[in-house]
């Protein structure tokens, strides 16, 4: 056997045993090992996420403009419970992580317990107020009498329902946690399948199922979430991952509820900072045209789908640092962040060479021209610029995360993409003339400097001391 087919068997091994999860721990061994056998899963599982959107936006499309219009109205005040979700979840990924690390394989499964009685409360609490209120949600979101009328519903099942979003998310952050971000993929993976297949049969109807127009997509999207839910619970609680809930875990632990709380609420912070500057550079975008909003809106769904993996790396990285504090062994956490890093930055530097050489052909999927093409070209390769810095920050953001230390991104987001970011955007955009220009150059500008910023800090080692 020569030495590239038995290097070509062995990477073939490696990602059917990633995709498998038969490896939970990464306190020893190979780093560059521990990596790929964490990102392979987490770029799934991410990539698993985002199909939700799609798909739902594919099939509602075809029932009627306010179908489309109800969905996009829904989801916007459907973002606070996704920031709760994400943050409940780095809280739970970084204590599971630590008790892991320790070997406290039992306070592990007691954290995760509290996490999720958390997610139950919050849950069922905004399920309560998003169905009794459904009307004057889209009404306060500007839906016309019309559009209520038709999706009134679909919205009302949406907040019934958000406790499967918290669930999975929240429980794929154990997962995570612990190392076996097999399960938490297979879940997400389980849960977009049935979402696949129920859409279009509760959309336009079945056999004996009746076409329930846009009510029928929010029933698929929420029972494909739940199957998935169920999917995990089955395997957190029969012992297949190193997370076992028993009845001896049903225990209500303050102090543990109010560590999940203290993280949580940093990691809630960090969302909600991210997208409320996304959602300002949008506004100083329209000063430019519908135009030149619906080129950057294309460019952002490219750049978006292309950092999906760069995400799963970053999460790899925040599963490494809580295990190896948790093991007493800070050095190798930072290590672990260096290697990702480096490998996340190979990976952007060819997507941004790729973006600037093809930029015509990758946004040439859309079928767009003049203006609306010109803007998402200029948006793709101006943004893409920053990929180089973009990949340390992500990696290092998500490592302060997994360390349990939540309150340092959010302080560099609020200084970075406040502070900064909004100002100038509209300085160099609108005061200087620099047109929707100004906006990308920002964006490239500001993650560059968030980066900066993260690795000065993460320099400085007080992450490694963060008690959780």
């Amino acid at each position: 056997m020569t030495k590239e087919s038995f290097s070509l068997s062995r990477v073939i091994k490696l990602f059917i045993s990633a995709l498998k999860g038969n490896e939970t721990e990464f306190t020893t061994g190979s780093i560059n090992r521990a990596i790929i056998l964490l990102s392979i899963p987490m770029i799934a599982e991410m990539i698993g996420e985002s199909l939700f959107a799609i798909v739902d936006m594919i099939f509602v499309s075809r029932i009627s403009v306010n179908a489309i219009a109800t969905v996009a109205l829904t989801e916007t005040p459907l973002m606070i419970i996704y920031s709760l979700a994400v943050g409940l979840s780095m809280a739970a990924t970084a204590i599971v992580a630590r008790r892991v690390g320790e070997k406290r394989l039992v306070r592990a499964a007691d954290a995760a317990f509290q996490a999720i009685l958390i997610s139950i409360t919050i849950g069922v609490l905004f399920g309560i107020v998003g169905f009794a209120y459904a009307e004057e949600i889209l009404t306060l979101m500007g839906g016309e009498l019309d559009l209520i009328a038709e999706g009134v519903g679909y919205t009302k099942i949406m907040y019934a329902g958000n406790l499967s979003i918290i669930l999975i998310f929240l429980i794929n952050g154990v997962f995570r946690g612990a190392g076996n971000a097999s399960i938490a993929m297979k879940s997400l993976l389980l849960a977009n399948l049935l979402n696949i297949v129920l859409d279009p049969i509760f959309i336009f109807g079945l056999g004996p199922i009746p076409a329930m127009g846009v009510e029928g997509a929010a029933i698929a999207t929420t029972t494909g979430r739940s199957i998935g839910v169920v999917y995990q619970l089955v395997h957190i609680f029969n012992g297949s991952s190193l997370i076992r809930l028993t009845v001896k875990n049903f225990v209500v632990r303050i102090k543990t509820v109010v560590e999940i709380i203290k993280i949580g609420s940093a990691g809630i912070g960090q969302f909600l900072v991210e997208t409320l500057s996304w959602l300002f550079l949008v506004r100083i975008v329209a000063e430019f045209g519908t135009e030149a909003v619906a080129g950057y809106q294309l460019s952002f769904r490219v750049i978006v789908f292309t950092l999906l993996p760069s995400f799963g790396m970053a999460n790899a990285a925040a599963t490494l640092v809580g295990q190896n504090l948790g093991a007493k062994k800070p050095d190798r956490a930072e290590t672990s962040v260096w290697r990702t890093a480096k490998w996340n930055t190979i990976f952007l530097v060819s997507v941004a060479i790729v973006f600037s050489i093809f930029a015509d052909q990758v946004l040439g999927i859309f079928d767009q021209s003049g203006i609306v093409l010109e803007t998402a070209k200029s948006a793709l390769r101006i943004i893409c610029f920053g990929y180089i810095f973009f990949a340390y920050g992500m990696v290092i953001g998500q490592a302060f995360n997994g360390a349990g230390d939540t309150l340092t991104p959010l302080w560099i987001n609020i200084v970075v993409f406040w502070a900064i970011q909004i100002p100038l955007s509209y300085y160099l955009s609108v005061l200087n003339d620099w047109g929707a220009d100004g906006v990308f150059f920002c964006i490239a500008f500001c993650h560059s400097l968030y980066a900066v910023i993260a690795i000065v800090l993460f320099k400085r080692g007080k992450w490694k001391t963060v008690e959780v």
